[in-house]
């Protein structure tokens, strides 16, 4: 998709250039995510803080997934 951090100065895509089935898929991820992540006790901000670190999408995934006791 393009999408980099701003904060780097690499390129970002907008939300708004996203066509509208886009934008839907993009707000369920992120809405199973932050379900995924208050199930596990993780604050948004300590997902945020996560990804600012280093971690993948991937890998932050695997850790709520450890947190909550599931295989990942």
């Amino acid at each position: 998709m393009g999408w980099a951090d701003p904060d780097t100065g690499g390129k970002c895509d907008s939300f708004e250039s996203l066509t509208l089935a886009q934008r839907q898929i993009l707000e369920r991820a992120v809405a199973k995510i932050v379900l995924l992540g208050q199930q596990a006790g993780v604050s948004i901000d300590q997902m945020i803080l996560l990804l600012r670190s280093g971690l993948t999408v991937g890998e932050l995934l695997e850790y709520l997934a450890d947190r909550n006791g599931r295989v990942s």
